[in-house]
């Protein structure tokens, strides 16, 4: 009976936590259940769907999705002008996107860590140079800038094209990296390792980053967002890679093609409806992040 009434509790105790916990926050549930599913979708559709016909002159051409007259059920969203499936395209294309803007934003979260760490650890020199190259780049108009890098670079494929976009990625990381390190290294756990002689590259990634990780998720998952959009943009432009099928390309060749015009809103309305729930569920993401790692917020956010 002692041991059943044990048990009780602990389970008890266990849900408490888990509802007491920070990480139990609705939004950031919610935003990583939309991009879960989203990831998913693109990992598993090959299963289920052939994504060769993503491919020019693999389907016949112009055909509408499978609810309207014309239709094809073995097309169910339909084809487009260059003989290409829809259906494969977003398969192909969701994973295209979010590794562009995954790797461009963890290549400038990376930068971000070492320069703001420095920056904010060191202080001195360190700090004013780090700083004054960080605000003089953020003053750049970057779109006009990977306009005319992607318009000179040839980029065979999503990797190059996510290293172009890192060249601005890595701005925002660093300032939000720089003003934490500002705080923790004034906290006593610092403190203690510099009177123990631990040297200042372990203090900066050992001790202080691993308690920043809710403001670097936050950063990454925004990162990423902003990444994707201006890949996105990159592609309607026509500065893309072309071999590989992703949400900026389908929406470039519809734009090439007068979807618009021709009606054929089953060409360009998916792509931009895939981009939006993307969006939203980092954007969810971020804003869950934040009110996690700020108490404050989360106060604000439950009506306190």
């Amino acid at each position: 009976m002692a041991v059943a009434v044990s048990k009780s509790k602990i389970r008890a105790d266990w849900r408490l936590r888990l509802r007491e916990s920070p990480w139990m926050n609705t939004k950031f549930i919610l935003g990583s259940t939309i991009i879960l599913l989203t990831i998913l979708f693109g990992l598993l559709g090959p299963l289920f769907w052939d994504v060769e016909l993503a491919y020019t002159a693999s389907t016949p051409l112009n055909k509408p999705p499978m609810w309207i007259k014309g239709g094809m059920p073995e097309y169910p969203l339909g084809t487009e002008s260059n003989g290409r499936d829809m259906l494969a395209q977003l398969i192909v294309g969701i994973p295209a996107s979010l590794k562009v803007g995954l790797l461009a934003a963890s290549i400038g979260m990376a930068i971000g860590i070492l320069l703001g760490s420095t920056a904010g650890y060191l202080g001195g020199w360190w700090d004013h140079v780090i700083r004054t190259i960080t605000d003089s780049w953020m003053t750049i108009p970057s779109m006009m800038v990977l306009i005319s890098v992607a318009t000179y670079v040839r980029m065979p494929d999503t990797t190059a094209m996510a290293l172009i976009l890192a060249l601005f990625a890595w701005p925002g990381p660093t300032r939000l990296i720089r003003s934490q390190v500002l705080t923790l290294r004034e906290r006593g756990y610092v403190r203690m390792a510099l009177l123990s002689n631990v040297p200042p590259l372990e203090i900066m990634l050992v001790e202080m980053v691993p308690n920043m990780l809710p403001w670097l998720a936050a950063s990454l998952t925004g990162g990423i967002s902003g990444a994707i959009l201006g890949a996105t943009g990159l592609e309607a432009l026509g500065l893309g890679p072309t071999r590989v099928p992703s949400l900026g390309m389908i929406i470039n060749y519809a734009l090439r093609s007068s979807a618009l015009v021709r009606g054929m809103i089953h060409w360009w309305l998916p792509p931009i409806l895939v981009l939006i729930i993307i969006f939203t569920g980092f954007f969810l993401m971020t804003v869950g992040l934040d009110e996690i790692a700020n108490p404050r917020l989360r106060g604000t956010s439950n009506g306190r």
